[in-house]
Parts: C-alpha cells; sequence; structure tokens
C-alpha cells in the first residue's frame, strides 16, 4: 500500500471514528485541572524558564491548589458567575493561575496581550465592559491613566508587588489570614453549562477597531482536534508552542487540548526582543517533543545550524497562522529530519484544517477539514465552487461543530456578514485540489487584480522566499497608472546581503522562472522591517494603504 492511499485512509478513519463529546455541564477547572490532580499526584503539568534561565515545574495539584487559592480571593472582592475580567500579564505562572481560576468561578476571562498601549486598553475595558483587570507592576502603569474614563472598571488586581488603588494578589495571600487552597467556596460557586460564556478574545485584524469573539465552556473541548490530531500529543509528551499568553494561539497550544490529554506544557518567559535561535537549546534540554510556532519563527531558525543540535526527541512540527512556504519545509526537513504539518484556523475557531496524524504532509497546504467539520468553498453568491478553483472558505453550522465561536459580542454587522445560510464565513480564501486538500490564497481584501489576473499574495512571497538572498517579504497591489495595479514586493534581505539593482532584476528573474511570469514582482523595495500585528501577522493593509497615498501624492 503506498502512503499516499496510506494517508487518505488514515483520514478517512479519523473522519469516521473521531467524536467530541460534549456534556450538558462542562467546567475545565474543575473537570480537567482538578481531575488530573485527584487522578495523579506528581502529574507534572508545566515546565516555566525564564530568559534567566530560572526554573519552575508544576503538577496538576500545584494548579488545582493555587487557583483554588486565586478564586477564594476573586470571590471575596465579588468575583461571580457571567462577571467579566481582564486578564493582561506576560508568560508567567500567575496567567495559568488566574485563568483556571477564573473559569471554574464561571466568570468570563479576557486574555490580552501586554503590548498593548494605554489607548488600547482603554478601548478594549469600555467595549467588553470589564468589572476587574488583572496585570503586573509593570503593565499598571499603563492602566492607570485610563481607568477613570472606564465606567465599569470597579476593581484593579495587581499579582506581584502593591501599587495604591490596586488589591495585591500577594498581600492576599498572606493578610489578614492565609486563603485556603484546598477547595473553592463551593456554595458560592454556580456550575458551568457548556453553553455559558467563558472566554473573549479581542481579534487582532488588519483593519478597523478589533472585534469581540466570545466563546462558550465547551471551546476547550473542541482543541481535542488541535492537541490530539494536529500536534499529536500524548499523556506524556512535553509541548511546547510560542504563541504570547494574550492570543488564542496560547487556547491552542498552552493550555486546554494539552492539558486535557494530560501532557506537560513548556513555556518560555521571554520578554523585550525575541531571538529564535534561543529556542533550539532549550528544545534539546528539555526534550521538547511536540513543537508548534509560526512561520515566522520557522524561518529564523533554518537560519542556524539546526545538526548541532540533539532534536531526537522531536517527534513533530506544526505551524500555524499563516501560510507557511514549501522552502521553509524543505530546510527544516533537511536539518532535524521532521517534517512540518500545517494547520489553519482563527481566533474563532479551533484547528479546523490541517494535516493531521496519518496524513501525508504537502508543504504549502493548510491540509484537509478536521474530524466534525464540513467545510467548502463557495463564490460571492454562497454557491460550492468548482474543485481547484479559489473559494471562500465557508464552515457549515448543522451541526455546529464543537470549538467554533458563538458570536461577535456587540457586533451586529460583523455577524450578519460572518453567519449567512447556514454557514461561518471565515474571510480567507481557498482551491481545494483533487485529493481534497486545501491551498490558502489569501484574505478577501489581500487578493490583488492586476491586468485582468487575479493573484495570492502568498504564492508570489513563497517564489520570492526561494531566493538565497531572502529572509522575508510581504506582497502587496500597488496602484499604476497604466496596469491600475501592479505586484509589489517588500523584501527583507539575509545577513551578509545589501541592496541594489543587480539582486533586484535578480530576484525578479528568479520568480519569473518559479511561477508564472504575470504574478512576478515589477518593484521591490528593500526594508529592515515588515509592519505586522501584535501576533505577528504582517499587516499588508497598511502596505497597501502607504503605497496608495504614494500614488495620490505622485510619489
Amino acid at each position: 500500500m503506498s502512503e499516499r492511499n496510506t494517508g487518505a485512509e488514515c483520514y478517512e478513519e479519523l473522519c469516521r471514528t473521531f467524536r467530541v463529546p460534549v456534556p450538558r455541564e462542562y467546567n475545565f477547572g474543575f473537570d480537567v485541572i482538578d481531575a488530573w490532580a485527584k487522578k495523579e499526584r506528581n502529574k507534572l503539568a508545566m515546565i516555566w524558564v525564564n530568559e534567566k534561565g530560572e526554573e519552575k515545574k508544576f503538577s496538576f495539584r500545584d494548579l488545582r491548589n493555587l487557583s483554588n487559592q486565586a478564586a477564594n480571593i476573586l470571590i471575596k472582592y465579588g468575583i461571580q458567575k457571567g462577571d467579566r475580567v481582564m486578564l493582561m500579564l506576560p508568560r508567567v505562572p500567575e496567567w495559568w493561575i488566574f485563568v483556571i481560576a477564573l473559569i471554574k468561578l464561571g466568570a468570563v476571562v479576557c486574555p490580552c496581550p501586554t503590548m498593548l498601549t494605554p489607548k488600547d486598553i482603554r478601548y478594549r475595558l469600555n467595549a467588553g465592559k470589564f468589572g476587574m483587570i488583572i496585570t503586573n507592576s509593570e503593565n499598571a502603569a499603563k492602566v492607570d491613566p485610563v481607568a477613570g474614563e472606564c465606567s465599569t472598571l470597579t476593581c484593579r488586581f495587581l499579582v506581584d508587588g502593591e501599587r495604591p488603588d490596586w488589591i495585591s494578589f500577594q498581600r492576599e495571600l498572606v493578610y489578614p489570614a492565609p486563603v485556603s487552597f484546598r477547595s473553592v467556596s463551593m456554595p458560592t460557586v454556580k456550575k458551568t453549562l457548556a453553553t455559558d460564556p467563558m472566554m473573549i478574545y479581542f481579534t487582532s485584524g488588519t483593519t478597523g477597531e478589533p472585534k469581540m469573539v466570545l466563546h462558550d465552556h465547551s471551546y476547550p473541548l473542541g482543541h481535542l482536534v488541535t492537541a490530539k490530531l494536529w500536534h499529536g500529543i500524548g499523556e506524556n509528551d512535553v509541548h511546547f508552542t510560542s504563541s504570547d499568553t494574550g492570543w488564542a494561539k496560547c487556547a491552542w497550544g498552552k493550555l486546554f487540548g494539552q492539558w486535557i490529554l494530560g501532557a506537560c506544557i513548556f513555556v518560555y518567559d521571554v520578554r523585550g526582543k525575541f531571538k529564535a535561535t534561543e529556542l533550539l537549546p532549550l528544545l534539546e534540554k528539555y526534550e521538547i517533543s511536540t513543537f508548534c510556532v509560526p512561520p515566522t519563527i520557522y524561518r529564523m531558525l533554518i537560519l542556524a545550524d539546526l545538526e548541532k543540535f540533539d532534536l531526537r526527541e522531536l517527534r513533530r512540527c506544526t505551524s500555524a497562522g499563516e501560510p507557511l512556504n514549501p522552502e521553509v519545509v524543505r530546510v527544516w526537513m533537511e536539518g532535524t529530519g521532521r517534517t512540518i504539518s500545517e494547520g489553519y484556523g482563527q481566533t474563532e475557531t479551533v484547528c479546523c484544517i490541517g494535516t493531521y496524524l496519518g496524513m501525508e504532509t504537502r508543504p504549502g497546504s493548510m491540509g484537509r477539514p478536521a474530524p466534525g467539520w464540513q467545510i467548502e468553498l463557495h463564490d460571492e453568491e454562497g454557491r460550492p465552487v468548482d474543485q481547484g478553483e479559489e473559494g471562500r472558505i465557508a464552515i457549515a453550522l448543522d451541526p455546529r461543530p464543537v470549538g467554533l465561536f458563538i458570536e461577535y459580542l456587540n457586533s451586529p454587522e460583523a455577524n450578519a456578514e460572518s453567519f449567512k445560510g447556514g454557514f461561518y464565513y471565515t474571510g480567507d480564501k481557498a482551491y481545494e485540489d483533487a485529493e481534497g486538500y486545501f491551498w490558502f490564497v489569501g484574505r478577501d481584501d489581500d487578493i490583488i487584480k492586476s491586468s485582468g489576473y487575479r493573484i495570492g499574495p502568498f504564492e508570489v512571497e513563497s517564489a520570492i522566499l526561494e531566493h538565497p538572498a531572502v529572509q522575508e517579504s510581504a506582497v502587496v497591489g500597488s496602484p499604476d497608472l497604466i496596469r491600475g495595479v501592479i505586484v509589489k514586493a517588500f523584501i527583507i534581505l539575509k545577513p551578509g546581503y545589501s541592496p541594489s539593482e543587480a539582486l533586484l532584476k535578480d530576484i525578479q528573474s528568479h520568480v519569473r522562472r518559479t511561477t508564472a511570469p504575470y504574478k512576478y514582482p515589477r518593484a521591490i523595495e528593500f526594508v529592515d522591517e515588515l509592519p505586522k500585528t501584535l501576533s505577528g501577522k504582517i499587516r499588508r493593509n497598511e502596505l497597501r494603504q502607504r503605497e496608495l497615498e504614494k500614488y495620490r501624492s505622485g510619489g
């Protein structure tokens, strides 16, 4: 039997047999963390390491006890089921402790990145009508200037040190009396239904103000697809996902599915400018077995001498966030002996399209729809497109897949635009090949229409990345007097290369040879950095806007 047939049969078997049962009542804090703590007293849940090499380890029992302590303090300050709490902490253990505590209480937790400005914080606190914010001393200084402009904010909670007008977690632990960690005040805590609201994420977005994505208590169960089928995690694995705590990718890889399965998560608490190559000795030292980072980090890692590191324990490598260029997959395989299995999803979903266990890896492909997710590609009128034709990614709502968000809070326009005719439209486009693999084309507003052609930026970026001088690139449509729009590339060069007219022409020639000639970038601008969202995705809309303004001004 060929490898291809084996992969197809494995996938079909997954679709037939894999199910995510959702009970009527469900609470990740009690049903997962406390359950593991009771089942195996010393089972390791987290290894935490910072840039200084300081290390802490937590068992599920530790997390049960610490989250119970935190929950009882939150009860003291009035947090009840349904209350909304913003959580803005770096990769410190307290982030996980308070997430678990808030879930146990039935509060609605909103993780936010620490990179937010005071203006960002004010917008989120007011948009979500949050009553409490939990943060640390470093970030509290950004909250104070805007707190008076947030009418629903009644409580500011500090996890480290003390500050005027803030509740001190450290002080509460010891004064006026130690808080019980053996149980949560159960008479106060109400049971949560799987359909009760649990978590809010603000989408990073490329245009407009961020929207609020609401998930319910069944959302953690949806990540069984992410962790078990895509990450390939087993109970004895040590898993590393690089995401910041403020993004949904943290829920994908550093929280729900991994702990439901009983695996240990590895947390690298890095602050300031991140050097991807710092990860390689950590992968070796802590014998990481499953690994997930975005393409940006893989592109940095392949610049290192991968063969210097003993990565024999590294069993499965995955990537999501944006499409991965095939050239990166090739170099990573040469250096580590491991392929990279891609996945696709959003803040609104779990890993709903992916290269799952047993499937053949096809570099550049998103994979196939997850078991339990009926996904189609539609035209602008909502009709299925032909095989090989690009279409809008549409997720069927009957039955509604476990892990799909409930709605955009307070945004009827966004809901009306995204939920139509029994489908949720992701806003992304793809095409499907003859064997059912999906291939990413781009966001609806990223597609370049030039001289009658429709060009997806990703395929041009992939071709550019294969040039030996290129480290990263972003491709957009730039206004042109004759052609209407031309393809323009913004390129970051690898160390040791300098911009020149000769190099520019060589890159253009290379793209002409490796993809359709009409797709090559007629204009190239060498840059030191690319504009990105807080979650690391390239802000092509910002580059497009720059080009439009330059064109209007005659530049």
